[in-house]
């Protein structure tokens, strides 16, 4: 019996806490995504036993409902008219459920959106830094030759530079205009500033000192700061976009920026940067103190500490400290273990993220950032993985307090500043063994505390879907079965094929089982199986009709032959990429033959994406049919069959 629509949409809504509960709805090809004010109001039982409701489980602040190809549109429609809600797009979904998260998390999860983009340039940036600095150090006529020098210009760019790219991302994140994000990242490093690597030694009376308005403004640029300059281009953006509602559309053009980067370059220079200042000397100052605490302890505070002064973009301001060790008579640098510990502890817990980690965008850039800590440049390891994973840098922190109390208890010290990590043997040569102890044991303990306290975030998400999917099984009339094997919900009648399927891919056949996601794998959205893909284009599996499109592009229903309902998803996950590298030829309601391409897509995109392109094919009504045979034929082939569904 068809799926009553109108019924279905009306009990979800009725179990849901009432309208006011309501936040946003949207679906996918699968699945009504909803966010809600109170889940503590939702009747998740009631839920979970509505008719045409396969599974319901709620991950990063979205409640999805599993309903399935074909029927979700249809459900949604009624769910909207029924609920009196608009139609919302799946962005907007979970930008609705993020902003239901807690502070913090969103702060953190700004952060992370804000460097993802420009981990590359810093990645490769670090790499480089590291092995300039190492070798300068080991070969003292490479550090004065013409090589050391262009080297050394191409690795501290990125870095040099740094605040003009947070600009750029951050106000690409806030909503703001990215090119007047990037000239507020360039105010805060003009040349006409003094670069803020070169006031470490200078008497703060030597420093200039503007007077606007009655406020005192250092001629001190913000190179290496980050906090400061997010703060500065949210502020922007959020100006921006007022003034763009209050500004005459006809003077908009010109006033809008005018007013945008003066108010704003005020602002920054005259209160954020002060304010920043400020609080960078009382750090300092309190660095200073806390090491001279006796037993190591100071040291241990510290190296747990350091991490987050890097978060704050204050930490190349300990060059005060370490220039004063060093001035005074047989001085050494006590404070390069402290920081060599933090540093190698975070590179530490960075890898097991990425040797542990399932998604290869993850992989790429933990394991990179990874071996840039080690070379004491953490920038790239702490805001692109452990601050946005937080257990992490949370692990990295113990690994690093660790390390720093072994260096205090040893008495390392060293002959200079400026490099950490490996390259810091250069510089610790009296005190080898006992430095590559501290970094050894903040080596070990933060990454077996990261490879057993984190856990893939994937993996959550897997193990609240295959909770799911399983309750959804245990709650359905019968389970259909592959192989030919008997499905227990109808009769089988023998050898009475209704619909033989062709390969839609080019690829390698695995078994519905195998396909890398809960629901799929777990068979609520139906029977069928799995395709590793080799060439990039989906054809039609019979001649039929076309059910369902996605606004991304990834995935299509079919009917044909029998009543035979398909669902054809491209990719595990490929929602996320918003139709990027896919191409419908085909849209709902055409009428297509067997071999007729659908659509195509880009199978490196996919990957580099950071998701997998094994695509799932699948018999959404299999439940009305005793089996779904799959004929194993070895590596299936474009247009060989795949499965036979019998009546």
């Amino acid at each position: 019996m068809a799926l009553d629509y109108a019924k279905c949409a009306k009990e979800i809504f009725d179990n849901l806490g009432g309208r006011s509960n309501l936040v946003s709805a949207a679906h996918c090809a699968t699945r009504l995504r909803l966010v809600t004010v109170d889940n503590s109001k939702i009747d998740m039982k009631k839920l979970e036993n509505i008719e045409g409701v396969k599974g319901v489980f709620s991950n990063n602040g979205q409640l999805q409902l599993i309903i399935g190809t074909g029927t979700v549109n249809k459900v949604y429609d009624e769910f909207l008219a029924v609920s009196g809600m608009t139609a919302a797009t799946k962005e907007e979904v979970k930008a609705a459920a993020a902003a239901r998260q807690p502070v913090v998390k969103r702060m953190i999860k700004a952060l992370g959106d804000v460097f993802v983009p420009i981990l590359p340039a810093i990645v490769a940036s670090g790499l480089m830094m590291g092995l300039v600095e190492a070798l300068g150090k080991a070969i003292p006529s490479f550090a004065g030759s013409d090589w050391y020098g262009i080297l050394d210009l191409f690795a501290n760019t990125a870095f040099t530079f740094l605040p003009v790219l947070i600009a750029v991302s951050a106000a690409r994140v806030f909503g703001g205009n990215i090119f007047l994000g990037a000239v507020i990242g360039m105010i805060m490093i003009h040349p006409n500033l003094i670069n803020a690597w070169s006031i470490a030694g200078m008497d703060p009376s030597e420093i200039p000192v503007w007077h606007i308005f009655g406020l005192p403004i250092r001629q001190v640029g913000y190179q290496g700061h980050v906090i400061p300059v997010i703060i500065a281009v949210w502020l922007m953006s959020q100006l921006e976009k007022r003034l763009h509602k209050v500004v005459p559309e006809m003077i908009d053009l010109f006033v809008t920026p005018l007013c945008t980067v003066l108010i704003t370059g005020f602002l920054t220079l005259g209160i954020i940067g002060p304010i920043f200042s400020v609080a960078e000397n009382y750090v300092l100052d309190f660095a200073q103190w806390i090491i001279s605490v006796g037993h190591g302890v100071g040291s241990m505070v510290m190296g747990a500490l350091y991490p987050l002064t890097v978060v704050c973009g204050i930490h190349h301001m300990y060059n005060v400290i370490e220039a004063g060790m060093l001035s005074a008579e047989g001085g050494l640098n006590i404070w390069m273990p402290i920081a060599s510990a933090a540093n190698f502890a975070q590179g530490a817990a960075c890898l097991a993220v990425g040797l542990k980690a399932k998604n290869h965008k993850m992989k790429a850039v933990a394991i990179p950032s990874s071996l840039s800590a080690a070379l004491g440049i953490t920038e790239p390891a702490i805001f692109g993985v452990n601050l946005r994973l937080v257990k992490p840098l949370v692990c990295g922190m113990i690994g690093g307090a660790a390390g720093a109390l072994l260096g205090a208890m040893f008495h390392i010290g060293a002959t200079s500043y400026g490099v950490t990590g490996i390259p810091g043997f250069l510089i610790t040569l009296d005190y080898t063994a006992q430095y590559a102890v501290s970094l050894a044991v903040a080596f070990v303990i933060s990454f077996a505390l990261t490879w057993i306290v984190w856990k893939d975030e994937e993996d959550g998400e897997e193990k609240a879907e295959e909770k799911a999917a399983d309750e959804a099984a245990d709650a359905s009339d019968g389970t259909v079965q592959t192989d030919g094997k008997e499905g227990s919900s109808s009769e089988k009648k023998e050898g009475e094929v209704i619909c033989r399927i062709l390969s839609p891919i080019t690829g390698n056949l695995i078994s519905r089982e195998e396909i890398p996601d809960p629901i799929f794998a777990g068979g609520v959205l139906g029977d069928g199986v799995g395709i590793e893909p080799e060439v990039g284009a989906v054809v039609a599996p019979f001649a039929g009709t076309v059910a369902s499109t996605t606004d991304t592009l990834h995935a299509i229903g079919l009917t044909g032959p029998g009543g035979v309902e398909m669902l054809i998803h491209v990719g595990i996950d490929t929602v996320n990429m918003k139709g990027e590298g896919f191409r419908l030829l085909v849209k709902m309601g055409d009428q297509v033959e067997a071999g007729q391409k659908l659509l195509t897509f880009d199978i490196e995109a996919i990957r580099r994406a950071g998701y997998s392109p094994t695509t799932a094919v699948l018999v959404a009504n299999s439940a009305a049919f005793s089996s779904c045979e799959v004929e194993r034929k070895g590596a299936v082939k474009q247009m060989e069959e795949i499965m036979a569904v019998r009546q």
